[in-house]
This record gives structure tokens, C-alpha cells and sequence, in this order.
């Protein structure tokens, strides 16, 4: 994604990603559901629970691709969500789109 000109701040685990997320500003959050320490089902909860992340877009990305995951993450308040294995274009397109919105 840096290749494309965005900036781009990682977070080894959920509970990495929102210290980060609190400590900074961001456009947009990209959060995997299998993550050591904290998944992002819990992160996206927690993040939308607090106001200063609450208009910030969060892409969800798994190997899921149950109906049922999809949901929750809609529920918790994820943007859109992306099924892996996917090509990086792909993930560059979506992030375009998102952002433009």
C-alpha cells in the first residue's frame, strides 16, 4: 500500500492496533479477524466504541467466508470486508473506493 502513495502505520495483534489507532490519526483501518492477542471482531468493537474512531472506515479481512462472520463484523461496525486469499490490486481498488466515499 505505501507503494501507492498511502501511508501505512502495522500492528502485530488487535490490542497493538488500538493502542496505535488511539495514539494517531488515521483515514482508514485494516483489521484481519485471526490476530494473536486480540481479534478483529474485538478490535473493530472496541474501536467503534470510542468517538474519535467512530467515522473512521474499518476494512475487515478473512479467510471466511461465512455469511454468518460477515454479519458480525457488519454488526460491530466494520466497513466492508474483504475474503482472502485476495490480489493486492484488488485490496488497492477497494481502499480507493472507500476513501473516496
Amino acid at each position: 500500500m505505501s507503494g501507492e502513495g498511502y501511508a501505512v502505520t502495522e500492528a502485530a495483534d488487535g490490542a497493538e492496533g488500538i493502542a496505535k489507532a488511539d495514539a494517531g490519526s488515521f483515514n482508514l483501518i485494516i483489521t484481519d479477524l485471526n490476530m494473536p492477542v486480540m481479534d478483529g471482531l474485538t478490535m473493530i468493537r472496541q474501536l467503534r466504541a470510542k468517538p474519535a474512531h467512530a467515522g473512521v472506515p474499518i476494512l475487515f479481512l478473512t479467510t471466511e467466508s461465512d455469511a454468518d462472520i460477515k454479519a458480525q463484523a457488519k454488526a460491530a461496525g466494520a466497513t466492508g470486508w474483504l475474503t482472502k486469499p485476495f490480489d493486492p490490486e484488488q485490496l488497492v481498488r477497494i481502499v480507493k473506493k472507500v476513501l473516496a466515499s
